[in-house]
């Protein structure tokens, strides 16, 4: 009797095989003015692959791709993985040295870059040498289109669906990157998680307002595809942009970090009317504010709060919704979404730990570590044996947050570990200082960070971004904050200006703390 009749190695890209068979004819990808039925789009990643591999490409080697959310990145997810290759999807925002850095410790042998990115695939090609190989998309030398064109359809079967998938750098934002190395299980069971989490359908139209760079686009590159949605391409990340499509092009869905969403919101040029159809967002990286979420929706717009890093495929944990909470104010409801969650539907149990790996109580006060374990968690860091024991000691993953678990299970996120503040022996949190400020009408965005101080150690400083046409003080915000924090609590500086962040949208705090550093 044969033995594999009721196995088959699970992988991400099966899902672009089923929304070929059985929406051929439908639009699945738009990019511009370029479409692509998803039976065009398997074709042509099938093809894609078939050209990597007439290339030299073979399974096992790394393929980078410097691109942005267009068509071409998107068929990078299927078209590298056919051909047995482990993708590394880049930052388009670092630097040429750190592109260079990547590419050389992945060691890529094939770098796939869009046009608009010629001049710094080129620098980081030559820091990395000639071993590896440029290919331009786009553009009047586009070379791609031309092998595609060319090219014989290849599949390269998954015989092992734990095998390495792809790698993900870290933003690197406290220290060098480190590569996340994603497994095809992981990956197929995380897409599933997010369409089913975000309730996607054959009738979705999502928005790629989220880098698929970063964590492959927590797995939505897959999980669109999985419910044969349409993929809605966006480039560039704009305000206008952004209101057009969800007035225009029938858009459902979209994931963006609270910043990205504080920038389209209160954008003075939108139209702040009740939008047309309902738009389901998820949103991570930060706590989103109880001014952004009400704002939200006002708007028509259904916030889902995620919670992950790149080390779990992007979103572990999420705010699941009870619909008995509908009843609730619109501040107790914010409340409420604002915090993290529990595990999503393929996870196990998220943890908050002590320092020696016990649960912490579910009072919603003794703050521990947030630990996770499940398929959804990194196969480890790129050679790097030593980071991956060091982040799984006990065979749960240590997230570096800090959080505290509440009676009815649900985690709240309140710092990461380095950026508590402690300020004559009392802890305080850079989070919740931040909520303060932002529930004031001027402040757009907010973050906290310790500045040294010779009398308690370190003090909280406020560095802070006000709404466009909006006029406060430092004085009437450290006042605000005050109204709802100890006193101790409070901001002892203002610092007003736009806050750094990273390609993700995450406040480059390191960069903050640098400053007030250099400050005293």
């Amino acid at each position: 009797m044969p033995s594999d009749f009721n196995f088959e190695p699970l992988t991400p890209t099966a899902f672009l095989h089923r929304a070929a068979q059985i929406f051929p004819d439908r639009t699945g990808v738009i990019d511009g003015t370029l479409r692509f039925t998803y039976g065009e789009f398997l074709d042509r990643s099938l093809k894609f692959s078939g050209a990597l591999k007439a290339l030299g490409v073979r399974p096992g080697d790394r393929v980078a791709v410097l691109a942005p959310n267009s068509h071409v990145m998107l068929a990078a997810h299927y078209a590298v993985p056919f051909a047995g290759a482990v993708l590394v999807a880049l930052n388009t925002r670092i630097t040429s040295a750190d592109l260079g850095d990547i590419l050389g410790h992945s060691g890529a042998s094939v770098l796939v870059y869009d046009d608009e990115f010629a001049v710094a695939a080129g620098r980081a090609s030559e820091l990395v040498g000639p071993s590896m190989r440029l290919l331009r998309a786009g553009g009047a030398a586009d070379e791609l289109e031309g092998l595609i064109a060319g090219a014989h359809p290849y599949l390269h079967p998954v015989a092992d669906e734990r095998a390495l998938l792809a790698i993900n750098y870290t933003s690197g934002t406290t220290g060098r990157s480190k590569g996340v190395m994603y497994h095809h299980r992981g990956a197929y069971l995380q897409a599933l998680a997010m369409a089913l989490h975000m309730r996607l359908d054959s009738d979705s139209v999502y928005l790629w307002t989220l880098p698929m760079f970063h964590c492959n686009g927590w797995c939505f590159p897959w999980a669109v595809t999985a419910m044969g949605a349409v993929h809605l391409c966006l480039p560039k990340v704009e305000a206008s942009a952004i209101w057009r499509h969800m007035r225009e092009s029938g858009v459902s869905h979209f994931c963006a970090a609270p910043t990205v969403l504080a920038m389209t919101i209160w954008d003075t040029g939108a139209d702040k009317a009740r939008l047309p159809r309902p738009v389901r967002i998820g949103t991570g990286g930060a706590p989103p504010t109880p001014a952004l979420l009400e704002r939200l929706a006002e708007l028509g717009m259904d916030i889902t709060h995620l919670y992950g890093l790149t080390e779990t495929y992007g979103p572990a944990g999420i705010c699941e919704w009870r619909s008995e909470w509908n009843s609730l104010s619109m501040p107790q409801q914010a409340k409420l979404k604002s915090r993290q969650g529990v595990a999503n539907v393929i996870g196990q149990r998220i943890r908050v730990v002590d320092e020696n790996g016990g649960d912490v109580p579910a009072d919603a006060a003794t703050m521990g570590e947030i630990a996770i374990r499940g398929n959804n968690v990194m196969l480890g860091y790129y050679k790097d044996d030593e980071a991956t024991r060091k982040s799984c000691p006990d065979g749960w993953f240590r997230t570096g947050d800090l959080g505290v678990l509440h009676a009815d299970g649900y985690v709240e996120l309140r710092d990461r570990a380095k950026d508590i503040i402690i300020s004559g022996g009392e802890n305080i949190s850079s989070v919740e200082i931040e909520r303060a400020l932002t529930t004031h009408h001027a402040v757009l965005e907010a973050a906290v960070v310790a500045a040294p101080d010779e009398k308690w150690g370190e003090v909280p400083v406020a560095f802070v971004t006000l709404k466009d046409g909006a006029v406060a003080t430092d004085t009437e915000l450290i006042e605000h904050a005050r109204s709802t924090l100890a006193r101790f609590k409070a901001p002892k500086r203002v610092i007003f200006g736009p806050l750094p962040k990273t390609a993700t949208g995450k406040v480059q705090k390191k960069e903050l703390r640098a400053r007030v550093s250099c400050n005293e």
